[in-house]
């Protein structure tokens, strides 16, 4: 694979772990801020809605830069809002902190989806995204379970300040390992746009909403289920964290050969065994053993469905994938909103800690209906082009 794939790895590791470390730290947060373990689910919705609302934007902006510049410019805004984060004085400046790297998020992960995709050959595409994701999933085994330690044991302003180190080197590795691209043509900003004319687009921007929220449903509160139903202690959510980011590499990297030989089954089987996984993680989250086993599971179908749920927005997208491809990102990251934000619901009107769980559930079955959509549509769209 070629060089610029694991530099776009470095950075995605980054973004990773400053998405998902206030998984981690709820606790600790909350306590802090003298704030309600829901409010400081905020940070996460907060974050996740930064990604939707900034990523077509700045990806608009950006449209007249080389892509390599788009992602240097991308990663110093990312760097600037971690600062912000470690030295927030109050919540509402640590949430400002993390809108703004939030907004980094959905163009980089665009933008650097469309340069993997073109750097290899057009049948190992979904590989290829599969591996500037590694980045991600990586965060979740070494960045989320290290930082969680590091914020348990020095303060969690620690945390975002190992955060700020690790962007510094990202920005590094953009610099000297991803090729130097031409600047679009103009009419870029209108052929981008005119991809939305298509309905496939959105049908597959609904598929990563739905098909994705009920990770966050789960992962956000995935501290107090622990140590309040699991009754795990507070130094065992790092462990567990780092199983279910192992899950995630493995979902990942499975995800990514299973499109690049069949994108929608692919997209049919990882929504489903994440709905059922979410069910099992209900009826079984009182039971240690039973919860890591399922949480680790639950992991590798999370995964699973990224990179053919990325690869499908291209494949709408075709011939202007660049705003289509960060919109999509957007769309994981709402799903991430409306997943952590509805479960923060269930747990707001008293119905216990395992009622993220369920939750997760019943957003997969929409997802899954939202895919067997796209699926009749692109079946459609086949035979009307024979």
């Amino acid at each position: 694979m070629p060089l610029a794939l694991f530099a776009l790895a470095i950075s995605a590791f980054g973004i990773g772990t400053t998405e998902f470390i206030i998984n981690g730290l709820l606790p600790e947060l909350a306590a802090d801020f003298s704030v309600t373990i829901p409010a400081a689910g905020l940070l996460v919705s907060g974050y996740a809605l930064g990604v939707a609302v900034g990523g077509p934007p700045l990806t608009m902006l950006g449209s007249r830069l080389s892509r390599k510049t788009m992602l240097l410019a991308l990663m110093v805004l990312f760097i600037v809002g971690n600062l912000l984060s470690a030295l927030a004085p109050s919540y509402g400046v640590l949430m400002v902190g993390r809108f703004l790297a939030a907004f980094s998020h959905g163009a980089y992960f665009g933008v650097g989806s469309v340069v993997a995709a073109e750097v290899v050959a057009p049948q190992k595409r979904a590989s290829a995204i599969a591996l500037m994701f590694t980045g991600l999933t990586l965060a979740n085994v070494l960045g989320v379970p290290l930082g969680t330690w590091i914020g348990q044991s020095f303060g969690w302003r620690a945390t975002f300040w190992v955060v700020v180190v690790i962007g510094v080197i990202g920005l590094a590795g953009v610099l000297a390992l991803v090729p130097a691209s031409p600047r679009p043509s103009s009419g870029g900003v209108l052929r981008e746009l005119a991809t939305f004319r298509k309905g496939g687009v959105w049908l597959a921007l609904a598929m990563t909403v739905f098909g994705f929220a009920p990770v966050f449903a789960i992962i956000t509160f995935i501290s107090p289920i622990m140590t309040g139903v699991a009754h795990f202690s507070a130094g065992a959510v790092p462990v567990v964290m780092v199983l279910f980011g192992i899950g995630l590499v493995i979902g990942n990297l499975i995800g990514g050969r299973l499109a690049d030989r069949a994108v929608m089954p692919s997209i049919y089987v990882s929504v489903a065994l994440l709905t059922f996984f979410a069910v099992v993680i209900a009826l079984v989250s009182a039971n240690q053993v039973a919860f890591v086993i399922a949480i680790t599971l639950f992991g590798v179908a999370a995964f699973a469905t990224v990179p053919p749920l990325q690869t499908r927005v291209l494949d709408a997208a075709s011939g202007a994938p660049t705003l289509a491809s960060a919109a999509n990102i957007g769309a994981f990251n709402l799903g991430n909103a409306i997943g952590s934000f509805v479960a923060g619901l269930t747990i707001d009107a008293g119905l216990g800690y395992t009622a993220p769980a369920w939750t997760a559930a019943l957003l997969g079955l929409v997802g899954l209906a939202a895919a067997g959509l796209a699926g009749v549509q692109a079946r459609r769209h086949a035979l009307a082009t024979v």
